[in-house]
C-alpha cells in the first residue's frame, strides 16, 4: 500500500490546495518558497527535480556559495532573500536575489536604492513588519510603516507587499489577519506570511507567499 503522500512536497501541495479551497482561492495564486537555508545542494536538487523553482535563503554569503552552480543547471530558479539584511550587504543582495523580504528600516532603503541604481536592476521588496512588537525581532514598527513605505516608493524600490514573523508559541492567525489589514490599508496585495507550522492558516488569511522549510526538508541538524 502506498503512503498517503509520495514526497513531503506532495503533502505541502495538498495542504496548500486545502487552504485555498477553504478560502475560495486558487493554488496557482500561492508562491511556495522552499526555505533552503543551511541545506546542501544534494538536498536541494530533489526539489528542483520535482519542479520547485522558488527558494529562500537567509544569508547572502551562503547563497553566493551554493547557488551559482545550481543556477547553471536550473537557470529559471528564483531566489528570495528572507533573512535580516545588513546595509553593507545591499550590493550583494541585489546581485543575488530576485526578491528581498526584509526591508525594515530607512537606512536599508537608502542602501538598497543605491545598490539597485548601481546594478541597473530593481529588485521587488517585501517590507517586514514587527507584527508582535517584539524587541528581539527585526521589522519596522506598525506605526512607522506608512513612512517607510513612502521612503521606499520615493526611492523607486518596487514594493511586493508586507512580510511578518508572528510571535512563537501562540496562535498566529490574529497576526496574519493584522498584516492583511495593514496591507489593504496601504494599497498592497502581497503577503509573505506562513511557515511550516502555520502556512495553511496563512493562506486562509490571504498569504500570497509562504516560506516553508522543515515541512519540505525535515528538521534541521
Amino acid at each position: 500500500m502506498n503512503a498517503p503522500y509520495d514526497t513531503p512536497l506532495d503533502e505541502v501541495r495538498s495542504q496548500i490546495a486545502r487552504g485555498c479551497k477553504a478560502s475560495r482561492r486558487k493554488p496557482d495564486d500561492i508562491t511556495l518558497i522552499a526555505v533552503s537555508k543551511t541545506q546542501p545542494p544534494e538536498r536541494i536538487e530533489p526539489l528542483l527535480d520535482q519542479g520547485v523553482r522558488v527558494f529562500g535563503e537567509n544569508r547572502v554569503q551562503e547563497a553566493q556559495d551554493k547557488w551559482p552552480a545550481l543556477r547553471e543547471r536550473y537557470p529559471d530558479v528564483k531566489l528570495h532573500g528572507i533573512g535580516q539584511l545588513q546595509s553593507n550587504k545591499a550590493d550583494d543582495a541585489v546581485a543575488m536575489f530576485d526578491c528581498i523580504h526584509a526591508l525594515d528600516r530607512s537606512s536599508l532603503v537608502k542602501a538598497l536604492a543605491k545598490a539597485m541604481d548601481k546594478a541597473g536592476r530593481r529588485v521587488p521588496c517585501f517590507v517586514q513588519v514587527n507584527i508582535g512588537s517584539e524587541d528581539q525581532k527585526g521589522g519596522c514598527a506598525i506605526e512607522a510603516l506608512p513612512d517607510l513605505l513612502g521612503s521606499a516608493r520615493d526611492a523607486d524600490i518596487p514594493i511586493a507587499g508586507l512580510m511578518c514573523l508572528p510571535p512563537a508559541g501562540i496562535e498566529a492567525a490574529p497576526f496574519f489577519a493584522l498584516l492583511a489589514k495593514l496591507a489593504h490599508d496601504n494599497g498592497l496585495s502581497g503577503l509573505s506570511m506562513g511557515m511550516s507550522g502555520d502556512y495553511e492558516t496563512a493562506i486562509m488569511l490571504g498569504a500570497t507567499h509562504i516560506r516553508v522549510g522543515t515541512a519540505l526538508f525535515g528538521a534541521r541538524d
